[in-house]
C-alpha cells in the first residue's frame, strides 16, 4: 500500500521509499522517512495534493510522489 492509497484520518507508518523520482528526496528532507507516523489529513477537490501531517507539521504531497511512499497502516481512518 502507498501513501496515496490512505483514506482520510488514517495513520501509517512509512516502511519504504522509492526515491528515483527527485522530489521525493525533497519530500524525505521534510520529515517523510522510513519510519515516521503519519496521518492523512485530506485531500484538495480533485484528489489532488494530499495534505499529510508528519511530527506535527502538516505537508502538501502531490499523488504522482505519493505513490513512492510504501506504508503499513496503524490507525482507522473516518
Amino acid at each position: 500500500m502507498t501513501l496515496a492509497d490512505l483514506k482520510r484520518g488514517q495513520t501509517a507508518l512509512i516502511e519504504s521509499i522509492d526515491t528515483t523520482m527527485p522530489g521525493v528526496v525533497r519530500l524525505m528532507v521534510l520529515g517523510l522517512i522510513e519510519g515516521a507516523s503519519i496521518c492523512f489529513v485530506n485531500a484538495a477537490i480533485g484528489g489532488d495534493p494530499l495534505e499529510i501531517s508528519v511530527h506535527g507539521a502538516s505537508l502538501s504531497v502531490r499523488r504522482q510522489q505519493a505513490v513512492h511512499f510504501h506504508v503499513a497502516i496503524t490507525g482507522p481512518g473516518l
